[in-house]
C-alpha cells in the first residue's frame, strides 16, 4: 500500500469532489470583489498617456494638458481621439467618439464642432512603447483609433483684415 493511501491522510477525493474536512467550515469571502464586470473598452489611459508623454508634454504645456485631462475625467465618453493640424501630429482638439452615429463631437480644443466620417483625412495609432503616433492604412474610424487628420480645407484660414478708416493720405 502506497503511504497516500494509508488511512486517515488528508487527501482529496476527486471521484466524489470532497475534502478531508467538510466545506462547511470554510468561512465565506466577505471581502472587497476582485471580479469586475467587463465595460464597454476604453482608451481613457492611453489618451492620457499620450498627451503627457507626447501631445502635450513639457512645462509649457502642462495647463492645457490639465485642462484637457479634466475634461476626460468630467466626460461619460468611452473612447476619446486626438485631433492633430497634419501629419506633424500637432495637438489640436480632443472628441469624443459616439458608436451610434460614427460622428465625433469636440470636448476641448480647437477645431470643428463636430466631424463626419467624410472629413477625416489621416488614421493614427497611439504607441506606447515608442511615445509616438503612427499613421494607420485604414479609413473608417474605430475602437483602435486613438487620433485623426481632417482635411486641409476644413481648416479656417485667418480672417482678412480691413484697412482702418480715417488718416487717409495727404494730398
Amino acid at each position: 500500500m502506497s503511504p497516500s493511501r494509508l488511512p486517515g491522510s488528508r487527501e482529496r477525493d476527486w471521484e466524489n469532489g470532497s475534502n478531508a474536512s467538510s466545506p462547511a467550515s470554510v468561512p465565506e469571502y466577505t471581502g472587497p470583489r476582485l471580479y469586475k464586470e467587463p465595460s464597454a473598452k476604453s482608451n481613457k489611459f492611453i489618451i492620457h498617456n499620450a498627451l503627457s508623454h507626447c501631445c502635450l508634454a513639457g512645462k509649457v504645456n502642462e495647463p492645457q494638458k490639465n485642462r484637457i485631462l479634466e475634461e476626460i475625467e468630467k466626460s461619460k465618453a468611452n473612447h476619446f481621439l486626438i485631433l492633430f493640424r497634419d501629419s506633424s501630429c500637432q495637438f489640436r482638439a480632443l472628441y469624443t467618439l459616439s458608436g451610434e452615429t460614427e460622428e465625433l463631437s469636440r470636448l476641448a480644443g480647437y477645431g470643428p464642432r463636430t466631424v463626419t466620417p467624410a472629413m477625416v483625412e489621416g488614421i493614427y495609432k497611439y504607441n506606447s512603447d515608442r511615445k509616438r503616433f503612427t499613421q494607420i492604412p485604414a479609413k473608417t474610424m474605430s475602437m483602435s483609433v486613438d487620433a485623426f487628420t481632417i482635411q486641409g480645407h476644413l481648416w479656417q484660414g485667418k480672417k482678412p483684415t480691413t484697412p482702418k478708416k480715417g488718416g487717409g493720405t495727404p494730398k
